[in-house]
């Protein structure tokens, strides 16, 4: 509702300054919405949204509840060795298998991922009908030469003829074009039986449109569409979205519109139908699906109304939500228009408040009567390949036993169980501080009420070792963030249950309770032994060994020490250890921490442990005493120096910035590299002799995409920063060969230029890179040596061109630092000698290219190379026409059917030959007075794009592309 009928006195809304809102609620009795179950209520499963996926899940029902066509998607020729993620076939056959075997919502991320779509398509709003014609064109593409080849084309597949027919004479010229869906007018419309009207509506060329007919010269004649025959199953797109060129933007329309349960296309004696149509086929047509768009031309909601059978029972699939519902809900209340709310207090003279509808149908789907038993037929699992079956029902089975844990996971608890194996297995491998990745250690699933003794008797049975050699350690996480072996569980503590032990240990409830096994065994490694008791002053500490001409780390072992002893004490025990000499001389260092700095420091070999600080679970890592050679040798000399290297070591992954989706090479690096480390590496790695000719650009975590502006030259310190995105840290940058160094080219600015002869046609297209500093007369002194002039003395001048207007005429003064060529056109172009010479009461004048919209006939839409043309003083129009005619070389034939308008503003004045054209314009800056223009209407003759851009796509969306 506007403000201004709010604050209107006479609506009566507002009453001392008071308005007073009232809200009727029905409340439906119904469960918790969580808890609501598609597949109990309605026998079907939703689909779940992966962010911006309703769309796709909408088609996808849709062509699932098309039997035939999913009975083909199964007969699909797939292996076993294929990997749904890669394979498109296997990943519809997956998905439409779940939709009808589970009990559950089915996730499309494989689909997507097989379409060759990250994260960003997945979160990117795209169009339902341009998604329906990809995916069909690719599935068409994987049918051939499989016993399913032609499927699409069957049943999708309509032909329309399209014709000019002469009046006068006998000539007729026809083209026949297939189509898999049809686009339906909206706007101006009532219903569908409008819009086939409007679509076969027959146009009459006469006047100045007359028809070339071959041999006959010019004729009036007719010119129109009919169908030869429509598809068993009819896709119709309706025009909701449409583009306003006024003010350049999409809008939505919502007006009402009809469609109609069962559609005759028959109707009228088979109007629609061309002669050559076989009529004893009957167009009687049921309406399967009505997908819906519900919100506005920035954003909204697909979902989709389909009934599977045909039968009166309608089904509403909105993403992971099924539910049953009215005919009424599926038809009328999508046909859009406005709606009125009820009137609270009829009996006074109220107006009635009327809102629009912004939920309303954007695609039909019917099946032709005839066609129904072949289109619904029967798919059941003999129709599914055996190894599609089996994989399934271990992912369902999978599944299944991970939704019965979840269930039960209140009754169990995980213990991870690490011992001198793990360590062994991991440090110097997968980790290098601390002890042990948990998440790598074995797991096992007990209940928690389980005597912690009969846990013992377990892992007995399972590892080999008697409950009398165990002995378990709690881990504990200290201030310092590390997480080390603490204390050894109690007698006490052995004798309560697995859940208590892990309540009183893990201050985070949901933790995993973690222990370490102390194992000791014989002299030969094979018998496990009784673990010596644990005095008071014990203090176990854990061993790592560092080779720095190898530069290996590796876990070497545990021992126990007294408080009161010195590392010298142990030296030898270290030593035969690592297999050294007895008496070899040794460096030993405590890994105190790791994050967010390393913190490795020497001990003290004579002081007491207790003296140094040493406690349970601590690490000591030790080295041979490095030499003088070693250490000028050796990358890493010491322990500290390697855990530096490490702690700051990344992998990063290179790719092209041109082709970011391919594999590229990567680097070990240092976060602490600076910006010359990183590119120096990099042009090393591909050869190239200048590393300031190596431009990086950064990766976007939240898009998996490059950021849009590159690393400028030493724009950052350390290649830490060139990973940072936000909270997130990338391992992935993006580089480009330049052509000359960096620090050169971001100082300069390169335009890309237009240049078009004096017809106004596009020559080439040049890059000039000049200093920032430089000048529109720079830009244009380099075009002279660049391109073909009519002659060496011939003048050049720069224009801004946007949507097919001339914009702005660049001053040759102007700097080039500030000019962006990203959303327009910069067009070069010769100085006309007219122009150059121009009287005193001549002026130039825009001349623009337009017709008009075909179904808003008010609207101009522009085309074509726009011009500046010189008009004289009394010059009439014949004679502007003229020269207009022999400046664009346009044939007499095509020539004679233009129009000439004085445009002002979007509004068009059409001009006679005698009328005198420089009075319509004034003379004050004629190349800036884009908005009024001499007009040529006439058919946009231009070659079309082979792949336009989908009329019903909004200004937010790019193109659906499936890249595999």
């Amino acid at each position: 509702m506007s403000l201004h009928d709010l604050y209107d006195p006479a609506r009566g809304y507002l009453l001392n300054d008071t308005l007073i809102v009232e809200a009727e609620v029905n409340v439906r009795k119904m469960g918790d919405y969580w808890a609501y179950d598609s597949k109990k209520e309605t026998g079907f499963v939703g689909l779940k949204n992966q962010g911006a996926t309703c769309y796709m899940n909408s088609l996808l029902q849709t062509l699932y509840h098309i039997p035939y066509f999913r009975k083909a998607v199964y007969h699909m020729p797939t292996t076993e060795n294929d990997v749904p993620s890669n394979s498109i076939p296997l990943a519809l056959q997956s998905l439409f298998y779940k939709i009808q075997y589970t009990d559950t919502s089915v996730s499309t991320k494989d689909l997507t991922k097989s379409f060759g779509w990250d994260t960003f398509d997945s979160f990117m709003q795209h169009d339902v009908q341009e998604l329906n014609r990809v995916l069909c064109e690719k599935l068409e593409d994987k049918m051939k030469g499989t016993a399913v080849e032609g499927t699409i084309q069957q049943l999708f597949e309509g032909h329309h003829m399209s014709y000019v027919e002469c009046v006068n004479v006998d000539y007729k010229s026809t083209r026949k074009e297939s189509f898999y869906d049809l686009q339906l007018d909206v706007k101006g419309c009532k219903d569908v039986y409008a819009s086939f009207d409007k679509y076969v509506e027959v146009e009459n060329l006469d006047g100045d449109n007359k028809y070339h007919a071959e041999q006959h010269g010019l004729q009036d004649a007719r010119k129109g569409v009919l169908f030869t025959d429509f598809p068993p199953v009819l896709q119709l797109q309706l025009k909701r979205f449409e583009y306003d060129f006024t003010r350049d933007v999409m809008f939505k329309i919502n007006d009402r519109y009809e469609f109609p349960l069962e559609l005759d296309l028959d109707r009228e004696n088979g109007k629609y139908l061309s002669p050559e149509a076989d009529r004893s086929v009957r167009n009687l047509y049921m309406l399967h699906s009505v997908l819906v768009h519900s919100g506005g031309v920035h954003g909204g909601h697909y979902y989709a109304f389909i009934r599977p059978t045909l039968t009166d029972q309608w089904y509403k699939f909105d993403d992971e939500r099924v539910t049953k519902e009215e005919m009424k809900r599926a038809l009328e209340e999508q046909y859009g228009g406005e709606e009125e709310l009820p009137q609270v207090n009829p009996g006074l003279n109220n107006t009635p408040f009327r809102f629009t509808k912004y939920s309303n149908a954007y695609m039909l789907v019917y099946i032709r009567q005839s066609d129904k038993e072949k289109v619904i037929c029967n798919v059941d699992e003999k129709d599914i390949a055996e190894h599609l079956r089996v994989r399934l029902k271990k992912e369902q089975e999978e599944k299944e036993r991970k939704r019965k844990e979840k269930a039960e996971a209140h009754l169990y608890t995980i213990i991870k169980v690490a011992c001198d194996s793990d360590l062994s297995g991991q440090i110097g491998k997968d980790i290098f501080f601390d002890l042990v990745d948990h998440d790598k250690v074995t797991g096992f699933r007990v209940q928690k009420q389980t005597p912690f003794k009969a846990f013992k008797e377990e892992i007995a049975k399972e590892l080999g070792i008697p409950v009398e050699c165990q002995r378990y350690w709690i881990w504990a996480k200290r201030q310092n963030h590390t997480y080390r072996p603490n204390r050894p569980l109690t007698e006490s503590e052995e004798l309560q249950s697995v859940g208590f032990l892990k309540e009183s240990s893990n201050k985070a409830y949901n933790a995993d309770l973690k222990l370490f096994l102390e194992v000791n065994r014989s002299k030969d490694q094979k018998l496990p032994q009784r673990p010596p008791d644990k005095a008071r002053d014990d203090i176990l500490l854990f061993i790592k060994l560092y080779d720095p001409i190898k530069e290996e780390f590796r876990y070497v072992g545990r021992t126990f020490v007294k408080a009161n002893g010195k590392p010298r004490e142990i030296l030898e025990e270290l030593n035969e250890m690592a297999g050294f000499a007895p008496n070899q001389e040794i460096d030993l260092y405590e890994e105190i921490k790791f994050d967010p700095t390393i913190m490795c420091e020497p001990i003290e070999k004579n002081a007491t442990f207790r003296a140094c600080q040493l406690e349970d679970g601590d690490i000591i890592c030790y080295q041979k005493t490095p030499t003088a050679e070693e250490i000028a040798d050796c990358r890493f000399p010491d322990v500290p120096s390697f855990l530096e290297y490490v702690h700051n070591r990344q992998i990063v992954h290179f790719k092209r910035l041109e082709a970011p989706k391919e594999e590229g090479f990567f680097l070990e690096l240092s976060k602490l590299h600076t910006y010359d480390d990183v590119v120096e590496k990099v042009a090393l790695e591909l050869n190239v002799d200048d590393p300031s000719k190596i431009r990086l650009t950064a990766h976007n975590c939240y898009s998996q995409q490059p950021k849009p502006q590159p690393i400028k030259y030493r724009g950052v310190d350390r290649l830490s920063e060139m990973l940072a995105h936000y909270t997130q840290v990338s391992d992935i940058l993006y580089y480009e060969i330049l052509d000359i160094p960096l620090p050169e080219l971001q100082g300069l600015k390169t335009l890309k230029v237009a240049f078009h002869n004096n017809r106004t046609e596009e020559v080439s297209v040049l890059s000039v890179r000049l200093p920032k500093q430089s000048t529109i007369g720079d830009v244009i002194n380099e075009l002279k040596g660049k391109v073909e002039r009519s002659s060496p003395h011939a003048e050049l001048r720069i224009l801004e061109v946007f949507y097919h207007k001339i914009y702005k005429v660049f001053s040759v003064n102007e700097k080039i630092e500030n000019i962006n060529d990203q959303y327009w056109t910069l067009r070069a172009e010769e100085i006309p000698e007219e122009e150059l010479h121009m009287g005193a009461n001549s002026r130039a004048i825009h001349v623009y290219h337009f017709s008009r919209d075909a179904t808003q006939s008010h609207l101009l839409q522009n085309f074509g190379e726009p011009f500046f043309i010189v008009v004289h003083e009394d010059e009439a129009l014949a004679a502007l026409k003229e020269r207009i005619k022999k400046k664009l070389q346009v044939p007499d034939e095509e020539f004679s059917k233009w129009k000439f308008a004085f445009v002002s503003l979007g509004r068009a004045d059409y001009l006679e030959d005698t009328d005198i054209v420089a009075s319509r314009f004034s003379k004050r800056d004629p190349y800036g007075a884009w908005e009024h223009y001499l007009g040529l209407e006439h058919t946009d003759t231009a070659p079309k794009r082979s792949h336009q851009v989908s009329q019903n796509r909004h200004t937010y969306e790019k193109p659906v592309k499936i890249y595999n």
